[in-house]
């Protein structure tokens, strides 16, 4: 849909141009002069400005300067009189798009707007595509996805990484949560200090306030010598406790102490020592349902869930497999000392959609590594024969269904909710799209206000 400002001090003129501009489907603004106009433009806007070059208070001329100095790329459409030529040439000069002298027909107008929103859109996306270039580029772990419960991941993520808040992190067995808190650390303020992964169901339960308190020398029997632990080793940095859940009820209680006054003491000693941390907590389980049958500590799970955010199974997000799995197998052929990488086929993608991926992402970063050191057939054949645990092929309607969701979440996706453009663009009626959205649970409100800006990096 086209978005069109119309600026022009005479009413009848402005009323007149948007009409014309509406009947063609275009979305138009107005304004009486251009100080009123400035109102709205800014960065990124993705419309064309139409304006009369003669209006009080701030003429053409001055609105195309201050245009210019906020977004130089923006198209403006300048109107002229018989005798406003040579000022409109002067215009095309500084900056203007294109000058239409009075009076012009309708077919001129739309065909000139319509160019200039081409020439806009293509601006944006290529806006887009360096931004994306510069954050693929940047060192460190990045997160993959277009799916909406991805962009509110990173926004989350973004939005409180250079605060001290804790943060809760949960998600299925591989769909990456140590990557997500590796991403959070990186991208903070605390990245030039120490990154700690402890893993708390994978330490026996009898060492495991030493590894994170640390003790004394003779704190108990085979305590040899003095160990720093991994609070303290963390210090002025992050600390990332994965299966939070394993962590046996009794260590519970120093814990919540130690998060609440920020001091570690180590065992054997009468000395607190001051914390700067940050803590990443991960777990597979719902903590409040735990809590709730005395499994887990109420207050605890209060405690760390100031921040929760929430990792989608893969098979919830099917959309992102492909540009996951291409990430994997270039970052795969890197490893394996410049391997060639094997061409994906039609088959292989449909496939990729189909399968349920129980492991999730480190499942398709697995196949993704046999694909390029054993090659794409024994690669799919071993690894998507058959749905995990169903012991059989998915059957053909499932995977066209799962394949026409993705379709149509992308596009959904792409026009930001609307359904006017998304029925243009796959060539269905409103009550067919309504019927699909429906059945796959697609609310046209998801996809407000997602931007090509929010195209996720990869991992």
């Amino acid at each position: 849909m086209m978005e069109v400002l119309v600026v022009d001090d005479e009413e009848l003129v402005r009323k007149s141009l948007a009409q014309t501009l509406e009947i063609e489907g275009a979305d138009v603004v107005t304004a009486a002069n251009g100080r009123e106009a400035l109102a709205h433009i800014h960065t990124g806007w993705a419309g064309v400005v139409v304006t009369d070059i003669n209006m009080p208070v701030m003429d053409g001329m001055a609105l195309l300067r201050e245009i210019r100095l906020i977004d130089a790329d923006l198209p403006v459409i300048m109107l002229t009189g018989h005798g406003d030529v040579s000022i409109a040439v002067d215009a095309m000069r500084q900056g203007a798009y294109d000058f239409l002298e009075k009076p012009f027909s309708t077919d001129v107008l739309l065909e000139t707007v319509q160019r200039a929103q081409e020439k806009r859109l293509l601006t944006l996306e290529n806006r887009r595509l360096r931004q994306e270039v510069e954050v693929q580029s940047r060192p460190g772990p990045r997160i993959i996805g277009n799916h909406p419960d991805i962009r509110k991941l990173r926004d989350t993520l973004n939005h409180v990484k250079d605060t001290p808040a804790d943060v809760l992190i949960n998600g299925e067995t591989g769909c990456g949560k140590e990557l997500v808190a590796r991403y959070l650390h990186t991208h903070s303020k605390r990245s030039s200090k120490a990154f700690v992964a402890i893993n708390c169901g994978a330490i026996p339960e009898n060492l495991i306030e030493s590894e994170l308190f640390g003790h004394e020398a003779g704190a108990f029997t085979g305590a040899g010598k003095k160990r720093v632990g991994k609070f303290q080793y963390a210090n002025g940095g992050t600390l990332f406790l994965d299966e939070i859940e394993s962590m046996p009820m009794v260590l519970q209680i120093k814990m919540l102490r130690v998060l609440e006054e920020r001091k570690v003491e180590p065992l054997g000693s009468n000395q607190q020592i001051p914390l700067d941390i940050r803590i990443i907590a991960a777990t597979k389980v719902d903590l409040k349902e735990l809590s709730d049958k005395g499994e887990f500590r109420l207050d605890l799970y209060y405690r760390l869930n100031v921040v929760q955010v929430h990792i989608p199974p893969l098979r919830d997000r099917r959309e992102d497999v492909p540009i996951l799995f291409e990430h994997f197998v270039w970052a795969a052929a890197n490893r394996y000392g410049g391997s060639e990488v094997p061409a994906l086929t039609s088959a292989m993608r449909q496939q990729l959609m189909a399968h349920d991926w129980p492991g999730n992402v480190r499942e398709l970063r697995n196949l993704a590594e046999c694909f390029v050191l054993l090659g794409p057939e024994r690669a799919f054949d071993s690894a998507l024969r058959t749905e995990a645990g169903s012991g059989g092929r998915i059957s053909l309607a499932e995977q066209v269904s799962r394949y026409e969701e993705m379709l149509i979440r992308e596009v959904l996706t792409r026009h930001q909710g609307r359904l006017k453009d998304a029925q243009e663009e796959m060539g269905l009626g409103r009550k067919t799209l309504y019927e699909k959205m429906k059945k796959y649970g697609l609310d046209k409100q998801t996809f407000k206000g997602l931007s090509a800006d929010d195209v996720a990096s990869l991992q």
